[in-house]
């Protein structure tokens, strides 16, 4: 198992999948989580004053260009203007892999401040919907079974998912797994956010997988075109940059996933992204930024401070 990166029970539907692999062999199984350990009672509470003092920062997310802040405050940057002739989002289904899992506590409580019922399936060790050669064919599977038992129970009005760093296949199976995700969320009477990964370290695991991981943000931008009245691409780089060594990527020490104030980072900058299509008005980042999520075990994982 890939030891770069961080251990992490996976999804339901994997642990009951007989063919998901166990054996350590990049054609057999995926990327495995590292283990940080607990956190220690301290941590939490270390993090939620990082976290709280650095709210201006926050929304200082923007122009990769310039380089300029996009908000002259919190409470300003993190409430755009609702588009009132939207689609209501009362309910927000999370997928992704782990980086979306480590994203996931911050936007909940975003979401939560919002008014915006939340739930995630980000999984770690799985959560493409790619549908490519070898072991992603069966994550998919397993993916797309989680995905089903979720619409079911939480009847989402929206589904956001963030390109996962396995995304891997040919252009042509990432657009048809991107077009069938668009179709389950039409089904279930959802719409579609499909938003690219952050930049990320490209260790000895995914050399070999570069092109497929270059690919794959193009080809759910060309999914979301073809399905335009119901699946909209949000482009991250806006936020993060392409450079995963930056300081405006905000990666954790391993170079893949973002400690709490990257995850609230994000979790502004999309609920902004969300204000502008939907009928969803986003909180203002000193409503959450400080709530307990910050001391949320994933984070310990990652030996956040």
């Amino acid at each position: 198992m890939h030891s770069k990166h961080m251990d992490q029970t996976p999804s339901p539907s994997q642990q009951s999948a007989t063919s998901a692999p166990a054996a350590p062999s990049v054609t057999l199984t995926a990327p495995v989580r590292r283990s940080g350990g607990l956190k220690t009672p301290g941590m939490a509470a270390g993090a939620l004053l990082v976290v709280g003092a650095s709210l201006l920062a926050l929304t200082g997310c923007g122009n990769s260009a310039s380089g300029k802040s996009d908000g002259a405050s919190a409470s300003a940057a993190a409430t755009p203007a609702e588009n009132k002739g939207g689609k209501r989002l009362s309910k927000l289904l999370w997928m992704g892999d782990s980086i979306a899992e480590a994203e996931a506590p911050a936007l909940g409580a975003a979401m939560k401040a919002g008014g915006v019922d939340f739930k995630s399936i980000a999984s770690a060790g799985g959560g493409t919907v790619v549908k490519g050669e070898g072991p992603t064919a069966d994550f998919a599977d397993s993916t797309f079974k989680d995905l089903s038992k979720a619409v079911g129970s939480f009847h989402p009005d929206v589904i956001a998912y963030q390109v996962t760093t396995y995304d891997w296949g040919t252009p042509e199976q990432q657009s048809s797994s991107y077009e069938r995700l668009a179709k389950a969320a039409k089904d279930a009477g959802a719409e579609l956010v499909i938003v690219s990964a952050p930049p990320f370290k490209v260790d000895e695991f995914y050399k070999g997988h570069e092109a497929a991981i270059a690919s794959a943000p193009k080809a759910a931008k060309e999914a979301a075109e073809k399905n335009a009245d119901q699946v909209r691409f949000l482009d991250a780089s806006a936020l993060w940059g392409t450079d995963s060594a930056a300081g405006k990527a905000q990666r954790s020490k391993d170079g893949i996933h973002s400690c709490q104030q990257g995850s609230a980072a994000f979790a502004n900058w999309f609920g902004q992204q969300l204000g502008k299509q939907y009928s969803f008005t986003p909180a203002a980042v000193d409503r959450w930024a400080k709530g307990s999520w910050t001391g949320d075990k994933v984070y310990g994982q990652l030996k956040c401070g």
